[in-house]
């Protein structure tokens, strides 16, 4: 393999499920030659696990007031090969998007060829590498794995989610026979297992990391669309145990009443992605008013403290049209509302 290739891992406060992660990246043939490693200021003393299973040669300072990254050399346990480890330890937790944007940023900068990127709860298969270099050509600049759950189940490959053609966002999973294909065409990929070119990133730049959490993969995929074809590599697998999945299930239109100021990144972001980037501004403003009043009816009939809801529900549709990204915002009004 002549081009090099660097996984991207983002990591958050999951320092056993980083380690079964690290591990499927160490087991790929053909070898990896690098890997990101952003930690977002992890408070669950992930850095002395690093340290204590020889992915850092040190131990960061407690106190950061800018990132740090520490370089050290890890072993590919099938031929021992040197893979380079790159430990970023952000000095705040800027969220997914803005992990993803350190991790692209920096990988890139270094000269690597292929980036490779997922979260710290995925773990590809052994062969999942060796099916995706099979596709590395002039023409593809993006593929992305089959992502599977524990129970093997495939999620997360879907076409038409957030088409910019469509007035509502549409969630349109793959038929079962195109799973048998060599490869298949796809709209959007989540960050579990999406492996980008250079090329591709010169032509597009990084995630949007003002978008915290939530849908900074498909706004990136919207831009990877207008300019290449995102390729799904159907023999390459990634499981994603989503660790946290249940605290997601946020249907359309209605309120995660037990992770409140988590909705509103939800809110916020659907609804400038989808101010941003539909075709059509007239349909756009009144699908988001319907979202928007959908969204009152399930705090008026299900929630609790309704007014507060109201007035914080209010604030993440308006920061979304106006383009407001105040991360703070969130529990700046939990904490002072006392929802």
């Amino acid at each position: 393999m002549n081009e090099t290739v660097c996984a991207i891992v983002v990591t958050y406060n999951r320092k056993e499920l980083l380690l079964e992660c690290l591990d499927g990246l160490k087991r790929q043939d053909p070898p990896l030659d690098a890997i990101y490693l952003i930690d977002n200021a992890s408070i669950d003393d992930t850095p002395r696990l690093l340290f204590n299973n020889g992915y850092i040669k040190e131990l960061p300072p407690e106190n950061l007031n800018e990132n740090l990254e520490i370089t050290s050399e890890i072993l590919n346990l099938i031929n021992e090969k040197e893979i380079k480890i790159h430990n970023v330890r952000m000095y705040e937790n800027k969220g997914g998007a803005g992990g993803f944007y350190e991790g692209i940023k920096r990988a890139f900068q270094k000269g690597y060829n292929w980036l490779w990127l997922m979260d710290d709860d995925s773990e590809p298969r052994n062969d999942a590498l060796e099916k995706l270099v099979k596709h590395f050509n002039n023409e593809v600049y993006a593929l992305a794995c089959v992502v599977k759950n524990e129970e093997d189940i495939i999620n997360r490959n879907t076409r038409g989610y957030f088409n910019p053609k469509l007035v509502h966002p549409l969630n349109i999973p793959l038929n079962p026979e195109e799973y048998s294909k060599e490869i298949s065409e796809i709209e959007f990929a989540s960050f579990v297992g999406l492996m980008i070119n250079k090329k591709i990133v010169e032509q597009i730049g990084y995630p949007k990391k003002e978008l915290f959490i939530y849908y900074d993969d498909i706004e990136y995929c919207i831009r990877l669309r207008e300019k290449t074809k995102i390729l799904l590599v159907c023999s390459s697998i990634i499981l994603h145990k989503d660790a946290y999945i249940n605290e997601r299930k946020i249907k359309r239109g209605q309120i995660n009443y037990n992770n409140l100021w988590i909705s509103y990144y939800d809110i916020r972001n659907r609804v400038w992605i989808q101010n941003r980037y539909h075709k059509n501004k007239i349909y756009s403003y009144f699908s988001i008013i319907k979202l928007y009043l959908n969204s009152l009816v399930g705090i008026v009939l299900f929630g609790d403290n309704k007014f507060k809801r109201i007035h914080f529900t209010t604030e993440a549709y308006l920061d979304g049209l106006k383009g407001i990204f105040d991360n703070d915002k969130p529990k700046r009004i939990l904490y002072k509302r006392g929802v």
